[in-house]
């Protein structure tokens, strides 16, 4: 029989807690394949926040450093500084980058830290009980937006790859889905790309993955998934933003 799938080696054989519908798991092993390809297991440090994806350090075989909310990127900054010949890469929710690690990402990116960041919107506070992030849409319902989010009161929606793409300097900046096997691969080519632009010390990279938050949408699994299409990806575009070298 032809093999026609193996997991990669940096994936570990836990068992993934994440909820039916959430694609944390899919994003998971994205970036495992592209380190694998890379080669840069051995010199490989993930940092790890606050979050629905605090755990990522059960199921991808690097080292890990965690961090406090939203202060990922600064502390990726002190160890790629210190030690530069490592790959160093952020895993963030919206509920931590764009909220209370809004200034880390900015910064990091002004300065063309040379870091990789994955960042996941779900469009809500996932982990610590549904709440509107930045990223919520408009006339959502969350647990603090139980009418659906109002502009008046909350402002639009805060699109995060848009916003660093306008910041100067050799940056990959890139937003993709995962809700079809189709985008699935389109993501690996971002996300493969966004490490191979640190790999070659061309500056800072981020990919902005969108993904459903069925528990707290309330929805299946597989709507979830068609959430995504429908609702996020009207909002919040796909494709590359920023490479190295000007606008994509």
């Amino acid at each position: 029989m032809k093999k026609v799938f193996a997991r990669t080696p940096v994936l570990t054989d836990a068992n993934m807690h994440y909820c039916p519908g959430c694609t944390h798991g899919v994003a998971h092993r994205l970036v495992a394949e592209a380190i694998d390809e890379l080669g840069v297991q051995g010199r490989t440090v993930g940092i790890a926040p606050v979050g629905c994806a605090v755990m990522a350090y059960n199921y991808l075989d690097i080292d890990w450093m965690q961090a406090a909310h939203g202060r990922a990127p600064a502390v990726a900054t002190g160890i790629k500084r210190v030690r530069p010949e490592s790959v160093v890469f952020t895993y963030q929710g919206d509920g931590d980058l764009a909220a209370i690690g809004t200034a880390e990402i900015v910064h990091a990116a002004m300065r063309n830290e040379r870091i990789t960041v994955i960042f996941i919107n779900n469009a809500t506070f996932g982990m610590t009980g549904g709440q509107m992030a930045p990223t919520t849409l408009i006339g959502q319902k969350t647990t603090t937006t139980p009418r659906g989010r109002d502009v008046k009161t909350w402002g639009y929606p805060l699109r995060v790859a848009e916003l660093l793409a306008a910041i100067n300097g050799d940056l990959y900046i890139a937003r993709v889905s995962l809700h079809d096997p189709a985008n699935v691969m389109k993501a690996k080519r971002a996300i493969l790309k966004a490490f191979k632009t640190q790999v070659e010390d061309r500056g800072f990279s981020m990919v902005e993955v969108l993904s459903g938050c069925s528990t707290n949408l309330g929805i299946s699994a597989l709507e979830a998934l068609r959430w995504v299409e429908e609702n996020m990806i009207p909002y919040y575009p796909l494709g590359e933003f920023r490479t190295p070298g000007g606008v994509a």
